[in-house]
């Protein structure tokens, strides 16, 4: 059999993920849950100083509990004004604090550790000089599971809209 007819027969056997008798060398089987995983893990192997971890299907098709909007809306209500209070708008400026403004809420939406939702954050800044302006978005939402938040704020000089998203993600 010549090498590539070996890699082949090789990829083959990992796609179909076989896995070794609990008697072979480096596997290592589990049972139940682990501490941090929603996930049972069927098995931990040592391939090629590399660990592979097989998980086994959960069939959650929804989220155990409702995304908390009210937590969204207090971060929102938090940040906003601690970064935007004393400022003066400028194009520059603005362009790189709605990145800031976008990596922070999404941090702190981090800490609150709520597993299987999507998070997307939307900050608009822009200049108070009388206009108005609409924003609006779109997407695919399940009604059931998806939710979001959004907050405003302004004070002399600028306003700014930030919009968070949490979608399902089965």
């Amino acid at each position: 059999m010549s090498e590539v007819q070996k890699d082949k027969a090789a990829r083959k056997d990992k796609k179909t993920s076989r896995v070794p008798s609990e008697g072979s060398h480096g596997v290592k089987h589990t049972a139940g849950k682990t501490k941090d995983s929603l996930s049972n893990v069927s098995c931990i192997e040592e391939h090629h100083d590399a660990l592979v971890v097989t998980l086994e299907n959960t069939y959650q098709m929804g989220p155990r509990k409702r995304f908390p909007t009210p937590a969204i809306l207090a971060i929102l209500k938090d940040v906003l004004p601690s970064y935007l209070e004393e400022e003066k708008y400028e194009v520059e400026w603005s362009r790189q604090m709605s990145k800031t403004l976008c990596e922070v809420i999404r941090a702190r939406m981090k800490e609150l550790m709520i597993r299987r939702y999507k998070i997307v954050v939307l900050v608009h800044i822009g200049q108070l000089a009388g206009q108005s302006m609409q924003i609006s978005s779109r997407c695919l939402w399940d009604p059931a599971t998806d939710t979001f938040a959004s907050w405003s704020f302004k004070n002399t000089s600028l306003y700014c809209v930030a919009s968070v998203y949490a979608v399902y993600f089965e």
